[in-house]
């Protein structure tokens, strides 16, 4: 499984995005691998969609990828804490960091920040360089 970043879900939904092309060729390089996404990510990347009011459109965008959520456990709150902590990550990218160390995936993702964590874990790391 590879788990997904909002950076690479919102720029692959946004045709107008300035990353839409890197999340096209990071989708093309992982196919036929499951892809995973933590349910605080899956949210961020709905929040400009429901703005729009185009959240149904990119519910079933979602789907059609194959995108499960990776459930948070009964252990999320210390280990989103220690992740928090350790790293100085925000909190949506801790539980991305979360939910790739839980499915024991990789992780794909446009942050630096992000991706050096994620290395650091020993995470693989999926990326297009810009």
């Amino acid at each position: 499984m590879i788990v997904l970043d909002a950076s690479v879900l919102i720029a692959h939904l946004e045709v107008t995005d300035a990353h839409h092309q890197r999340a096209t060729e990071v989708l093309l390089a992982t196919a036929g691998e499951a892809l995973g996404a933590s349910p605080i990510t899956l949210a961020e990347v709905f929040v400009g969609p429901a703005r729009a009011g185009q959240l149904d459109r990119a519910a079933a965008a979602i789907e059609d990828l194959q995108v499960e959520a990776v459930p948070l456990g009964a252990d999320a709150p210390a280990r989103l804490a220690a992740l928090r902590a350790e790293t100085g990550l925000r909190m949506p990218d801790c539980c991305v960091l979360y939910a790739a160390q839980t499915a024991n995936a990789a992780l794909a993702t446009f942050d630096d920040r992000l991706a050096a964590a994620a290395t650091h874990h020993n995470l693989t790391v999926h990326t297009r360089h810009r």
